[in-house]
């Protein structure tokens, strides 16, 4: 590993913005570089990245969605390794030299948990991704293949081989305008996944980019949308059709937020072939599915999705608000499990 990028696309955060560059420029790393994309913003962010001058490499451009922002900063890098900061985020300085004390050839990414903090940067409690100990790359590949899903931190939470995003970039909005969904879906099928338990990035949490699920009801219907599409790009990329659709009729964290849009929204088919039948049949399988939860999780969410599907529908709701409400732990849905 030689030169470190970081890449920062922003919108509308003048408030954020000039901590996460700060954090950046921060990394312990004699080879960095830090890339700023203001995509069209009108709160006083460019004034905000003005101000730190030629430290940084700044591009300003009409609002075009993050994925077109990323694809301009990613086109304007040089790092052998590259990470997606988000401009609500921040890094740790000692990001470098955990990722470049594990890296080697083949490696598509390194994935490190992330701390939740504040909107004021203060930490809420915890860290997610929580891994007990980190997966082998072998056993990552293994889950992705027979449930669609992993445990992997969102965007800022990992630092991607040049080589690797070179295959996939630039990349289009067929996962929607959130370029992580393509990448995290690609990386166990392009390269080996190593993961660092030490947190190396700091998420923040506040209330332009809640994504608590309750938000509305429809939001359970996005992310399964999400889920399949990104199914059929992991396919697509990885060579092979496998069994189809099966795996995401395997994945506990994706069969959670079935069984919870079946009892709010039962006339909606985000996946197709999905049935409150199948549901109960995979509730009461998946504690034997593929994956790293602990035996003890899977019992607790093979019981929390029976439950869900045969209570009354007032009860029902009560249950998924205790699963999905922020005080659950939830920081987003992708991050608690899985891509």
């Amino acid at each position: 590993m030689k030169r470190l990028t970081v890449i920062i696309c922003n919108y509308n955060y003048a408030d954020f913005v000039g901590p996460a560059i700060e954090s950046a420029l921060a990394i312990r790393w004699p080879d960095l570089e830090v890339i700023v994309v203001d995509d069209g913003s009108t709160d006083g962010s460019r004034e905000v990245i003005r101000s730190f001058g030629d430290s940084v490499t700044a591009i300003f451009q009409p609002n075009g969605g993050q994925h077109a922002a990323t694809n301009v900063g990613f086109a304007a890098s040089s790092g052998d390794v590259v990470v997606f900061l988000d401009s609500d985020d921040l890094l740790e300085p000692g990001l470098a030299e955990e990722v470049a004390a594990v890296w080697r050839p083949g490696v598509s990414k390194v994935q490190f948990p992330m701390i939740r903090i504040d909107r004021e940067g203060r930490p809420k409690g915890g860290v997610f991704p929580d891994f007990d100990s980190a997966p082998t790359p072998e056993e990552v590949r293994r889950w992705m293949r027979a449930t669609a899903a992993y445990p992997t931190p969102p965007g800022t939470g990992n630092a991607y081989d040049r080589g690797f995003l070179e295959r996939l970039f630039p990349i289009d909005d067929r996962l929607g305008d959130a370029p992580d969904s393509l990448t995290l879906a690609a990386a166990p099928f392009l390269g080996d996944v190593l993961t660092v338990t030490t947190p190396l990035a700091r998420y923040r949490i506040h209330g332009a980019n809640d994504s608590n699920l309750l938000a509305h009801d429809g939001r359970f219907a996005i992310e399964l949308d999400k889920a399949y599409r990104r199914h059929l790009f992991a396919q697509e990329i990885s060579g092979t059709e496998g069994d189809g659709i099966g795996p995401l009729f395997r994945g506990r964290h994706l069969l959670q937020l079935r069984v919870a849009h079946r009892r709010l929204r039962p006339d909606e088919h985000p996946i197709p072939g999905d049935s409150a039948l199948r549901m109960a049949r995979d509730a009461l399988t998946s504690p034997f599915a593929p994956g790293p939860e602990t035996l003890v999780q899977r019992v607790l969410i093979a019981g929390w999705s029976c439950a869900v599907l045969v209570v009354p529908r007032s009860l029902a709701r009560r249950l998924v608000r205790a699963r999905f409400a922020p005080s659950a732990g939830t920081a987003s849905p992708d991050a608690v499990a899985a891509v």
